[in-house]
């Protein structure tokens, strides 16, 4: 080519190139950003997902309810103030006021017992509050609730889709906290040992008001919703993500920037938890008069929820944290420079003990970058299949995929043995 030829040529491959690197960052942009928007989507729609067809996670969620204090409270005020009211005091004081004047008793006397039904009344409601406490913090109460709930569960009904009993049901637009165990304990605990019939123990679909607000149907049937997408959504996001990586023209730049949208997402999406919460509790109405209860049954039906997210935010620090350290920035090289010594260093012993790896360890000191993206691509892939991980399952994968990468490591600087020179230096 001539010179003039020459210079048109490299500006047309610089143009294209130009061109083609714009298009890539626009599509893995594109990408990325689908990705991030998605993500607290899915953390979302897994949690209703598991909450709705695992029968063994949504009895761990709501179990916790017969054990909490608060709540305990509650449904002990509600059922003893239940069962007192069918006790009709002033009949029995004034059974007793006739059974004395027809025995010649005093006037006084027949006058005292006719006002006794108000002392009456607050004996009985001691006495009958002392059953039903009893009832309430037994291990069989425990037992029992857990055991409803996961039959309840078997037909499809929970809090999240408004479709049957269980424990907490949205009915229109109140959630209610049904105590049917509690009824049925004290059906056989009460009947003979009070002045309590059998036909006024309240039936077994007695229920707690918790909270009404008149937008709890739109919120059901977005539960539903997400709940019906839940198992594919992960599924997506890991793709858009990947493609987006892929397609960056700076693959680890692209990764880091992934990593940090993701974990913007988790805060918000933590922030709005904390917003719900909030309005929730300004819903809880008036006949309830029980905030630390209402407060109690949110935290324990979120806390799994809140714990993905906190798993997924760490998992996207982690991200952030393996991009740095594989860039040019200063703090990362010295990173890098002081684990290559550190691993050099025991390699090279194990070498002068005649521990060498051979044509192993040339291999693994040719494809480092192989097999360090291979143990982290594990490691993830271990995360994402993992049923239900938490922070401390993230922790402690994390820990097997650093020894992993050190052991690689010493292997890849044992390929030979040490010659004099090493050794010296080593020294």
């Amino acid at each position: 080519m001539e010179n003039a030829e020459r210079e048109e040529y490299e500006r047309l491959r610089r143009t294209l190139g130009t061109r083609h690197r714009r298009l890539r960052l626009c599509g893995a942009s594109l990408l990325l950003t689908l990705a991030v928007l998605l993500a607290p989507v899915t953390v979302v729609a897994t949690w209703v997902n598991s909450e709705v067809n695992d029968v063994d996670r949504y009895v761990q969620t709501v179990s916790p309810l017969a054990r909490d204090p608060a709540v305990q409270n509650l449904v002990i005020d509600r059922v003893t103030d239940g069962l007192v009211e069918n006790i009709d005091a002033r009949k029995i004081s004034d059974a007793l006021a006739d059974t004395l004047a027809d025995r010649d008793a005093p006037r006084f006397l027949v006058d005292a017992a006719r006002s006794l039904d108000e002392e009456l009344k607050g004996g009985l409601t001691t006495g009958v509050r002392f059953a039903v406490e009893k009832v309430v913090t037994s291990d069989a109460f425990a037992k029992a609730w857990d055991s409803i709930n996961r039959g309840a569960h078997t037909l499809a009904t929970n809090v999240l889709t408004g479709e049957g009993g269980g424990a907490l049901e949205v009915k229109g637009d109140t959630v209610t906290l049904n105590v049917g165990p509690v009824i049925e304990e004290l059906q056989k605990q009460l009947i003979g040992v009070t002045l309590v019939k059998a036909e006024d123990i309240p039936g077994a679909d007695k229920s707690i008001v918790l909270v009404r607000n008149e937008n709890l149907s739109e919120a059901r049937d977005g539960a539903r919703w997400l709940g019906a997408v839940g198992p594919w959504l992960p599924l997506t996001v890991v793709v858009l993500g990947g493609l987006g990586i892929w397609a960056a023209p700076s693959r680890r730049v692209a990764l880091m920037a992934g990593g940090i949208g993701t974990g913007i997402m988790m805060c918000l999406l933590l922030v709005g938890l904390a917003v719900m919460r909030q309005i929730y509790l300004d819903a809880v109405t008036p006949v309830t008069q029980s905030q630390d209860a209402a407060a109690a049954v949110f935290d324990t039906l979120v806390r799994f929820l809140r714990q993905s997210i906190l798993t997924v935010l760490l998992t996207a620090l982690l991200t952030v944290i393996a991009g740095y350290l594989y860039g040019p920035g200063r703090g990362a090289t010295a990173v890098r420079s002081a684990a290559a010594r550190s691993t050099e260093t025991a390699g090279q012993a194990l070498a002068r003990k005649g521990l060498t790896t051979g044509a192993v360890g040339q291999w693994l000191r040719t494809n480092r970058p192989l097999t360090t993206g291979a143990v982290i691509g594990a490691g993830g892939l271990a995360v994402f299949l993992w049923n239900y991980p938490t922070p401390a399952s993230v922790a402690l994968l994390l820990l097997p995929v650093v020894v992993v990468l050190v052991i690689l490591g010493v292997l890849a600087a044992a390929d030979e043995p040490a010659t004099p020179t090493d050794a010296t230096l080593l020294r």
